[in-house]
Formats: structure tokens, sequence, C-alpha cells
């Protein structure tokens, strides 16, 4: 930042003195990770030391100048005795501002830029700081007053020395900061704005910044890394799921079972159990610990700096037959890329090369050429990606009903997918299923993944994208997104042109919707001109209103494909749900409702309640009860075809039955 514009800003901004301290530290010792609750300058005047600001070290003697943000962590250890003056301090841009002057500080807010010098000529400096400590401690009006104005003259002299030494201060890493905030305090109630605030700068700033590096949100990451401890606990201790829901900052076990099932695609009660069944059977096969490997499953890892993931690291031999397999799948490999060098004829052309979307030609009896695309080009979140024309080997965390639709049988799918709810109502041949190899829970198991050799792979979630890519050729096609989900027809119409299916999604699509119209003319007047419906979750002694876009369980099949007449408040939620108390909740309902889960645990204490009898929609008997939520599943969970279809005769059979 040019130093006017430094000066400018500080002649706009109101400034507090929170602090003023002299301290000595001996030889040897230190502090460590101390976390700057405000903007702070740090001042030496003896001895010698290492100094970290988030990571960045300066070696600073006599007479050095340090400056952090809020929120940057200092850490100090000592060559020698060290005797330095910290002031901290807040600035607050006085209202109403100039939107220029909003604008330049959201472009370099130099109260948290860092930067670290010997200043020139340091006894001014020094003067005005001892000056300013003494009057600090005086606690009087006028001292502090005086407090002020020694700051002021302070940071005079310091930025006039800054700029004739041509120092350049170094703006924070924002993003890495607002992810350090986030691994310290996920069991704690944080939202976008809250991180905003720590990092003194604005919300719609630190998001743009946030997706731009991370290509996520700051609450979608926060999610994903409440996901993962809880996924540690359970794995490694028998904490029950209450006990972690207090330990993660959940409000309570429904709302951790929810948002653990949208991160890693299947309940806590059913992740922990398909996790020991895999452990065990991997015991089975494998009595030895295994080896380090490049392509070893990373699932909860202990963080690290870079991405704050956790990973379980197995050390040992690797049990001969496992190795075994890599290697005779790297012989056949190679056998037949000696077998396709020795066949090949050769290139009068002197190229070799081949560039996306390529062509293979070759003559036929007529002489005719016959040209036929071997990749094509996807786009994704991710970028563009070249997969192959006609993938014959698929592996696939998600989405496994969709690919079947298609025509496409995946070689190996998430545990999940094998035991959906549809496989059993739907009548699909379980003996196309039998040759699926079950690849566990997210990520998919990259040492199978890798046996398998995929020639496509499709993940749902953006943190194990890179894992997969180190395997074959990967597409990113998320299933949820922030906290609500693309409309299941979307969902379908992505899955078919990554495949260049779109001509049998669209048949699939238009039968549907044929379906759907005579579904909505079967119960045609059931719900009268001017009623409306809402659609509410209830467990473990939680309300959720499903929103009208965006949201799961059902919702799409009632909202979008029937067009039941939702809500104001269904239809103006920013996100797939809402998460109400039981006070509020004749504030959401319509004069129908729709309740899944009615059945599962901690439901009959709100729908037993008096407020819940008092409803108007339930004094008239306009409740339909449908799904699950437990462990087991159902129909709703997963918005496949076979699973669309299930939804619809459901629910239309639960109207009705109501008509009658």
């Amino acid at each position: 930042m040019k130093l006017n514009d430094h000066i400018l800003l500080w002649n706009h901004v109101f400034i507090q003195v929170m602090d003023v301290r002299h301290k000595k530290m001996d030889k040897g010792e230190e502090m460590r990770n101390y976390r700057l609750p405000v903007s702070a300058f740090l001042y030496t005047v003896r001895g010698s030391a290492r100094v970290w600001l988030d990571g960045s070290v300066h070696r600073v003697d006599r007479f050095h100048v340090l400056h952090g943000g809020k929120g940057m962590c200092l850490s100090v250890m000592t060559e020698d005795v060290l005797e330095y003056y910290i002031i901290l301090y807040k600035a607050t841009l006085a209202l109403p501002g100039r939107k220029e002057i909003a604008q330049l500080l959201e472009k370099g807010n130099p109260f948290q830029n860092q930067y670290a010098f010997a200043p020139h000529y340091p006894l001014p400096l020094y003067d005005k700081v001892k000056l300013l400590e003494q009057e600090w401690h005086k606690g009087s009006g006028l001292g502090k007053l005086h407090v002020k104005a020694l700051f002021h003259h302070f940071v005079f002299e310091l930025l006039h020395q800054l700029d004739r030494q041509g120092i350049q201060p170094l703006k924070p890493d924002l993003v890495a900061q607002a992810v350090t905030y986030i691994c310290e305090h996920f069991s704690r109630s944080i939202t976008l704005e809250s991180i905003a605030e720590e990092l003194e700068c604005s919300s719609g700033h630190l998001s743009r910044l946030f997706k731009s590096k991370m290509h996520t949100s700051p609450i979608h990451y926060l999610g994903q890394i409440r996901a993962n401890r809880p996924a540690e606990l359970l794995m490694q201790t028998d904490a029950t799921l209450q006990e972690i829901t207090e330990r993660v900052g959940y409000p309570d076990a429904h709302s951790l079972s929810r948002s653990f099932k949208k991160y890693k695609g299947l309940s806590p009660v059913r992740f922990k159990k398909e996790r020991q069944q895999h452990i065990q059977a991997q015991d089975q096969d494998m009595p030895q610990t295994k080896l380090k490997y490049a392509l070893q499953r990373t699932a909860f890892t202990r963080y690290t700096d870079i991405d704050y993931q956790y990973r379980y690291h197995a050390e040992g031999d690797l049990f001969m037959h496992g190795r075994g397999k890599i290697t005779a799948m790297m012989i056949m490999l190679c056998l037949s890329l000696m077998l396709g060098a020795c066949s090949a004829p050769t290139n009068t052309n002197g190229s070799s090369q081949t560039k996306a979307n390529h062509t293979a030609t070759s003559s036929n009896s007529d002489g005719q050429a016959a040209v036929q695309a071997q990749t094509r080009t996807v786009k994704t979140l991710k970028g563009d990606v070249e997969v192959p024309a006609n993938p014959k080997r698929v592996a696939s965390d998600q989405y496994m009903g969709h690919l079947l639709k298609l025509g496409i049988i995946p070689v190996g799918v998430r545990s999940f997918m094998l035991n959906e709810a549809w496989i059993d109502q739907s009548g699909y041949p379980k003996e196309k299923l039998a040759g699926i190899k079950d690849l566990g829970d997210f990520p998919m198991d990259l040492e199978e993944l890798t046996v398998l050799q995929p020639d496509l792979i499709i993940g749902s979630i953006e943190k194990n994208i890179d894992s997969y890519q180190k395997v074959g050729t990967t597409v990113f096609l998320p299933y949820w997104e922030g906290e609500s989900t693309a409309g299941p027809l979307d969902k379908f119409r992505r899955i078919s042109e990554i495949f260049g299916k779109q001509k049998e999604a669209e048949q699939w699509i238009a039968e549907y919707e044929k379906k759907v119209a005579e579904a909505r003319t079967k119960i045609d007047g059931i719900i009268k001109d001017g009623e409306t419906v809402s659609i509410v979750q209830v467990a473990n002694k939680s309300i959720y209103v499903l929103a009208a876009k965006g949201g799961n369980y059902g919702s799409p099949t009632i909202y979008q494909m029937l067009q039941l007449p939702p809500t104001k408040k269904a239809l103006n939620m920013k996100e797939g749900f809402e998460n109400i108390s039981l006070e509020v909740l004749p504030e959401y309902m319509g004069d129908h409702i729709f309740v899944y889960g009615s059945e599962d645990e901690g439901a009959n204490q709100i729908l037993h309640s008096e407020l819940w009898k008092g409803l108007p929609a339930v004094k008239k008997g306009q409740v339909y009860m449908y799904g699950s939520f437990s462990d087991k599943g159902d129909e709703f969970v997963m918005e496949d075809h076979y699973s669309l279809e299930l939804q619809l005769d459901t629910i239309v059979n639960l109207l009705l039955a109501h008509k009658k």
C-alpha cells in the first residue's frame, strides 16, 4: 500500500489503545502461539530472539519493530535476555465513512499488515514508547488522553521511517487465518460474520477470497471439519453420539447426524458399523500391518498445517498377496504395452502425439474412413477434464442408481451404494450388482481402487478429488452444494453429460414427467385452492423444516414434481432446510403437513406435545407420516430414478388414502 493511502486510513479511523506492556524474557525462554486479540506493535530494546508471526520468522535484536494484525499467531524464542514493549490497539472506521475509504480499507487494511524492520533512527521511537507505557499505568483520564496522543506520535514517526527505508508490509493470508480459526474453534457457534469480525474484514471479501483459493465456502469447510472430528471419535473411542455431539459443537444429536450424513454420505451409526466391518475384513485378508503405501487410504488422519484433514497411518510390512496383486497388475500392463507397440503400424508422418478430443481413423472394406471420438472434454467445478468417450470401468462414490439407469454398471462404488433402500423395492436384478466391488466409505479405498484400474472416477466430495486423481481420470460432481442439493433431474442431466448420454437422460425424464402429470391428476382436489403444504423432519427431539428448493428427503417430489404449494417460510429459506424450536413451529406450518421420520428416536416427544396437537392441520387430520431417518434408511435418502419413482408412489398413495 502507498504511504499516502496508509496515512489516509490512519486519519479516518478511531484508535483505541487496549494495552501497553513492558516485558522481559530470560535467555532460552519461549512464548508459543499467542493469538493477537487486536492489532499490535512489538518494539524490542535489548537482547535477541527469533519471532514468528503467522509462520513468518524474523531474527530480531535491539531496536526492532514488528507489527501484526488481529488473529495472527505470535511466538518468541529468545537467544539472549529479551526486553520489549508491546502496544495492543484497535482501529475502527469512523461512521459514516466515505465509500472510497471503506473500499481502500478492504483492499489493503494496514492494521492487519505484517512487517518487521530495524529503524535507522530507533531512539525517537524508544522515547515515545517508553513514555507511552508510563502514562498508560497512571490510569488517570488525562493520562489516557496523553496515551492516545503519544500513540499517534509513535505511529507518525514509525510511518516516516518505514517510508524512508522502503519497507513493504506483507498482506495477511486471510484464507489461511480463516482456516486456522475454523480448525481451532469448530466446536463453538461460528458464522461467516463472526469469522470476518475476528479477522477484521468484510464477510463478502472473506467469502470471495476463500472460495477462490479453497473452492468452497467458509461455512461448508467448517461443516467438513466438524464431520471429520466425529468420524475420528467414532472409530477411536466408545463415546456415545450425544457425548460426541457435546464435544464438537452441534446443538443436538440429530443436527450432528444430518450434517455427518451430508459430508460423509451415511449416518454416524452406519459409518461406524461399516468401517468396523471393513477393518475386520482387512484383518482377515492381511494379518500383518501394512507398509506405508503411496496410494493407501487417507481417512481419519491427524490434521496437518496444510489442509487440517485427519489421517490414519498404519505401519509395517505389506502382506505378500497384496504386493503380488500390484506386481501382477504392473506385469500385465507392461506386456500389453509391448504387444501393442509391436503390432502398431509405422507412423509415416513422424508424429505420435494425440490431442484432446482426438480421433482414430481406420478404413473399412469399402475404403471409407470410420472416425470415432476417443476422448471428450467435460466441464466441472474444478475446471475442464478430458475423459474417455466411452469409459468401460467406472468407479463412483455416489450416483450408482443414476449410472445403472444409463446402462453403466460401475466396477466399484462406496459401501452405502450397495445397500441403498431402492434396490430391494425396485426389483433391480441383484445378479447385475454382484460384480461391483465394495470400496468402503468416504474416501473410497485407494488401494482397491488402483487394483480395479478404472478409466473414470466420479467423486462427490471435493477434498477427496486430489486423492482419486492419483489413481485415474476423475470428475468432481458434488451431491450437496452448500446446505442445499441440486434438483434431482438436474443431477441426472449432469451425470448424463459426463457420458454423452443426454438423449437417454431426456427420454427417461420425459417418461417420468408423464408419470408425474398423471399423479397430479390423481391427487387433484386433495389440497384445496389457497391451502399450503409444509414438510418437517422430526428426530432426536429436533425439528427441521424443509425448503421449497434445495431440500432433500422427499421435498423435491412434493414441492417440485407434484407442485404442492409451499408456505412463504419454505419459499424464503436460503438453504435446503431450517432447524427450528418447537415454540415457533406454528409460524412454519401450512394447512397440510408431511412428517418425515415420525417413528425415529425422539420424534414422539414432539408429536405428542400440546403445541403439536394444537396445530390446525393436526386437528383436521391433514398430516401425512412417511419415511425414516434411521440407520436402515429408505427410498427418500437418495434421489436417483429408482428412488424418485418409489417416492412418487409413496406420496401419492398417502394422499389418496387421505382422500378415501
